[in-house]
């Protein structure tokens, strides 16, 4: 919890509807606690879409804006962190549909075993992620649109089924065999040879997270 302020500090432990009730209230700089419980897990969600760290730092902010404009929106009917995943990945998807990269998933095709687009991953992210974790991210990004962002939220976010589906629009079967295909195809192409942990995929260290909550608070306290 480093770097919150004091006010959210204080309200670290509470659960995430009354963070929202008192944001609703007035205390709007709690809304820094929302943000930073799951600025991981709406990173990975948007950059599993669109398949770039800006672009996802940009959804991410948007998605942020949308969901303090919409708070009163939330009926608490699903988990907070479903409602606002669901935000990020409409804001993702909606992005990358309108600049026509992104191709509706084939349910009766086999995910097929992934090829490297270049045989030499970019060596400033190499260096700086290490070199599994930096193939193991190209390697998630090279699964087919559906697949991948299934894969993300189960596997590297761990998310539920149920949660997984919500927060993507669709049922738990269509989880279930997105899941099971994209896996198979990592498995088959990287993650046996390599060993490299899904968790450590895709991390939004500290310094991201403090930029993406300084911005978001600045437009909603307009600073």
């Amino acid at each position: 919890m480093n770097g919150v302020s004091s006010a959210a500090a204080e309200w670290g432990t509470q659960p995430d509807a009354d963070v929202v009730e008192q944001v609703l209230a007035g205390q709007t700089g709690l809304f820094e606690l929302l943000m930073r419980r799951y600025n991981e897990r709406i990173y990975r969600a948007a950059r599993s879409i669109t398949r770039d760290d800006r672009e996802a730092e940009d959804v991410m902010q948007q998605a942020y804006l949308n969901a303090f404009t919409n708070l009163r929106q939330f009926r608490g009917q699903a988990q907070f962190s479903t409602w606002l995943t669901r935000i990020a990945i409409n804001e993702a998807l909606a992005r990358v549909r309108r600049r026509g990269r992104y191709e509706p998933f084939d349910e009766l095709n086999p995910v097929e075993t992934i090829m490297p687009a270049s045989s030499v991953p970019d060596p400033e992210r190499q260096a700086f992620t290490g070199e599994l974790r930096d193939l193991l991210e190209w390697a998630i990004d090279a699964l087919p649109d559906g697949a991948r962002e299934v894969f993300v939220l189960r596997d590297v976010e761990g998310l539920s089924t149920a949660e997984a589906a919500a927060a993507l629009g669709v049922s738990d079967d269509v989880v279930k065999t997105r899941l099971s295909r994209a896996r198979a195809a990592l498995r088959a192409s990287l993650l046996e040879r390599t060993g490299a942990a899904a968790a450590e995929a895709f991390r939004f260290e500290r310094p991201r997270c403090d930029r993406v909550v300084a911005a978001v608070m600045a437009r909603i306290t307009g600073q």
